[in-house]
């Protein structure tokens, strides 16, 4: 990742002062730097150049330390490091005065220079694994194009209204969501969707905000204000996501503010009582400066907090928007989870599944084609795409007068014949015989003679079956609710193979059966609800989890969840899990290794075993380790969609 200019700055001041550092460092064992100039303060030449190099490297520590002790909030890793190399600095001169050997200067600056290189590996991190994330903040556009009374003028975003028609060139975000009017082109999907293949748009197609327009200049209707876009509400989202800590996150905030304090009460004890009873306090206030230093809970710290900003950045990338670390850790533990059928687990359109007799397919497509040509209606959307892709139409529709039967279906007539296509009660009320098929069915007739029917299904998501089977590997329970009939619902969850499912249920029923499942549920358990419509607010609210399908998936709902599926890919929901998994395991390891290694040192430092360095090494070697080790969470393995396999 390309250094920002402050990193470079901090950077550039390490490297000078470890280079100072050594050569002074170098220069005082070969030659005793005290006994460069004669008389009884001779120590003192040693000390500012080690101060000058203690200073460029660490002046702003010093003045943060002193700033946070006038304001209250002196008990930090600043206060600990400053006291540390202070004593450290003090113990020195105190040696020199006494004309004893001089040992401190060396190590007070070895400890500011590593602290500051655990500094500066903490902040390459954390603008690492954020930049998926801030990576939204600049996709805002700043500014767009409106097109009004033929000529064209840039406007600010705020100055956007539903129906203003905007002008978006090639290399230019998308400024608010809308529907393209004029032109087509590729657009770049991935800070939204995570998806990595640019999409091909085209006239009445949706456009959503924060996408880039990649190849032509196109024309678009907006249909929302800029507040009310896409990308403005996961902006919003994500800054009010990190105002939010986890359990864990919490935790360490908490044990860091009593931590740190009992810390400081015992160095300054192991500094003084030993001192009183051996009359040795040089060698007492060394070891509790030592032990100063390696309390420091930096480790702790840093590596929680950043374990998980690094999983929420890991899941944005994959186009999975986890609202903060809190749901993180939740999913994790999800155990349960019930799925709204239509537009979650199937995509919300229907397809033609078969046709009833074989023998007649042709004649039946024909004469629906009659009636269904000019309807809107999704399934008349739905028979006439499958015609126009299967067989050819020769005959002359255009003299056919149609009548729509709100509720029945469509009546076709000419000269010569009457094509009826339409429900059960289209044909009892033409008084036409029929054989009734099970499922979503239009019937077909001529001349008041049933010719046969179409059946209708709603087309599976590809994924859906794969994330059920995956969900049951990891010991998880799957409800599927639904507001279509037993006979529709009785099939889709046999396909898919969920563990329970519910029909015929109204937005209420499915809010008292999530209820149910959350009052009787094991305290371990977790129960996690994915929709996408505007009747599912209410169960994503309830539910411990409630994640939303972000492509198709209404505002409300989207508002209402914790978790957000952008690119509509239900194994986003084993993703969100693997990435939780992962970053609770870094956690335990950070939290694990710090301690014991901290506890191990200490109990050397007291007893006189090491010195600073090793000391140094407890406090921000093990603060870069368990940095390096929560870096890797944007390692986690994922499992990605098979886009060669069918639905």
């Amino acid at each position: 990742m390309k250094l920002e200019k402050e990193q470079k700055i901090e950077i550039t001041k390490i490297i000078i002062s470890v280079i100072l550092f050594l050569g002074i460092f170098i220069t005082d064992k070969i030659i005793h730097l005290e006994s460069v100039f004669d008389g009884d303060l001779g120590f003192l030449f040693p000390f500012f150049l080690y101060l000058i190099c203690y200073l460029i490297v660490g002046y702003e520590v010093v003045f943060k330390a002193f700033k946070n002790l006038f304001s209250g909030k002196m008990l930090d890793e600043t206060f600990l490091m400053t006291l540390a190399t202070f004593g450290a600095f003090g113990l020195a001169i105190y040696k020199g005065i006494n004309n004893e050997q001089i040992e401190g200067f060396d190590e007070a600056c070895m400890v500011m220079i590593l602290y500051m290189i655990g500094e500066f590996f903490q902040d390459y991190a954390v603008e690492r694994s954020k930049k998926s994330i801030s990576g939204l903040l600049e996709l805002k556009p700043m500014f767009a194009w409106k097109k009004e009374d033929g000529k064209i003028k840039k406007v600010s975003l705020e100055e956007i209204k539903v129906g203003d028609i905007l002008v978006v060139n090639p290399g230019e975000k998308i400024p608010v969501d809308g529907i393209i009017t004029q032109g087509e082109t590729q657009i770049d999907t991935r800070a939204i969707t995570g998806e990595s293949m640019p999409k091909e748009v085209s006239f009445n197609d949706r456009i959503t905000s924060g996408c880039v327009n990649l190849t032509t200049q196109f024309e678009m209707e907006a249909t929302k204000k800029y507040d009310d876009s896409t990308i403005s509400k996961i902006i919003k989202l994500m800054e009010e996501g990190a105002d939010k800590k986890s359990k864990a996150e919490n935790f360490i905030s908490k044990f860091a503010r009593i931590y740190t304090p009992i810390v400081v009460i015992l160095a300054v004890i192991i500094m003084l009582i030993p001192s009183l009873i051996t009359k040795d306090s040089g060698t007492w206030i060394y070891r509790g400066l030592s032990f100063l230093v390696v309390s420091c809970p930096c480790a702790l710290v840093i590596s929680v907090p950043l374990s998980f900003f690094v999983g929420l950045g890991k899941a944005s990338k994959c186009g999975i928007l986890i609202k903060n670390s809190t749901y993180l850790e939740q999913i994790e533990k999800a155990n349960i989870f019930v799925f709204d059928k239509t537009g979650t687990l199937t995509k919300g359109n229907l397809v033609v599944k078969d046709i009833f007799p074989k023998e007649n397919e042709e004649e039946i497509l024909k004469s629906a084609y009659v009636a269904e040509k000019f309807s809107s209606h999704p399934i008349a959307l739905s028979i006439k795409k499958y015609i126009e892709e299967n067989i050819k139409i020769e005959e002359n529709i255009d003299n056919f007068t149609l009548t729509n039967v709100s509720g029945f279906g469509v009546i076709a007539k000419n000269k010569v014949d009457t094509i009826y296509s339409g429900n059960e009660k289209l044909m009892k009320k033409a008084n036409i015989t029929f054989k009734k098929q099970e499922g979503t069915v239009v019937y077909v007739a001529k001349n008041e003679k049933y010719l046969g029917c179409i059946v209708l299904e709603d087309e599976i998501r590809q994924e859906s079956k794969e994330t059920i089977s995956l969900l049951h590997a990891e010991n998880c329970k799957t409800y599927m609710l639904t507001g279509d009939s037993e006979f529709v619902a009785s099939q889709v969850a046999t396909n898919l193979g969920v563990s329970e499912y519910k029909s015929c249920l109204l937005p209420q029923e499915k809010v008292e059966f999530v209820e149910t499942l959350i009052k009787n549920k094991e305290r371990s358990d977790i129960v996690c609800f994915v929709g996408d419509g505007i009747n599912d607010a209410p169960v994503l609210t309830r539910a411990d989890v409630g994640v939303s399908m972000g492509g198709i998936g209404s505002d409300i709902a989207i508002e209402a969840s914790d978790m957000v599926l952008m690119n509509d890919d239900l194994l986003g929901l084993i993703n969100a899990k693997q990435i939780g998994k992962k970053t609770k395991s870094i956690v335990k390891q950070n939290v694990v290794f710090a301690i014991l290694v901290k506890l191990a040192i200490l109990i050397l430092s007291v007893l006189g075993l090491t010195n600073m360095y090793l000391a140094i090494f407890g406090d921000v070697g093990v603060s870069i380790l368990t940095i390096l080790n929560a870096t890797r969470i944007s390692n986690t393995k994922l499992v990605k969609k098979d886009k060669k396999s069918k639905g």
